[in-house]
């Protein structure tokens, strides 16, 4: 995959840089803040961004504001934004917004780099990967409505690691239940949603939308 990395931090970027390099991955720019960001996607066509949430020069939400331009000038482009905030102010308007894949992982609990480099790749190809704190704290402030009052205990805490992007084969490791089981509650999920099959096939990121305007359960891991 061909990637852009926006981060203010001299020795993460580089850090980045040979780890993504190392993983197989181009590197297009490193850049130090998003001064040049939309000129150099432009002139790159990264397959993906990565963008740290606060830079220069007040280092409180450009790195976040530019991800949204980024989704509103390149549909398509998948974005991650790597952060040790959730910027709640614009968080849930670049999660549910129009646009291509998205990711917001918080550095401090980035604790494994499979795990990382894993979430990049499933990111670059179309998946929501989401940070389970970000999840809890944006939820907290949305109110729920009344779809998501149809479903079980257990099918929101299925809905809410389907929002952290995890497989189905993560969500049945984590509720100690079959996928078979999995596979019966997000069918469930999906008709109690009101989601029909789009021509995209992709309900799971509508079931994330709904989860995430309106509201939910934190995971019940090991309930």
């Amino acid at each position: 995959m061909r990637i852009l990395i926006c981060e203010d931090s001299v020795l993460l970027r580089a850090g980045l840089v040979r780890l993504l390099e190392d993983a197989g991955h181009e590197i297009t720019a490193a850049l130090p803040d998003a001064t040049a960001l939309d000129d150099t996607v432009e002139a790159t066509a990264p397959d993906l961004c990565i963008l740290d949430v606060r830079l220069p020069p007040t280092f409180t939400d450009e790195g976040i504001r530019a991800a949204l331009r980024l989704r509103r000038a390149h549909p398509v482009l998948p974005v991650l934004v790597l952060s040790q905030y959730v910027e709640e102010r614009y968080a849930t308007e670049l999660i549910t917004g129009e646009g291509g894949a998205i990711g917001y992982l918080l550095k401090d609990r980035v604790a494994d780099v499979t795990d990382f480099l894993a979430a990049i790749e499933r990111i670059g190809q179309g998946a929501t990967v989401l940070d389970p704190e970000v999840v809890a704290q944006l939820l907290s402030r949305r109110p729920r409505d009344d779809r998501m009052q149809r479903l079980s205990d257990r099918e929101a805490s299925v809905l809410s690691l389907i929002a952290e992007g995890k497989s189905n084969q993560a969500i049945a490791a984590a509720l100690f239940v079959s996928e078979g089981s999995v596979e019966k509650y997000i069918t469930t999920i999906f008709q109690k949603l009101d989601l029909e099959q789009d021509e995209s096939g992709n309900r799971r990121v509508l079931a994330t939308l709904v989860h995430l305007e309106y509201g939910g359960d934190r995971p019940q891991t090991g309930a």
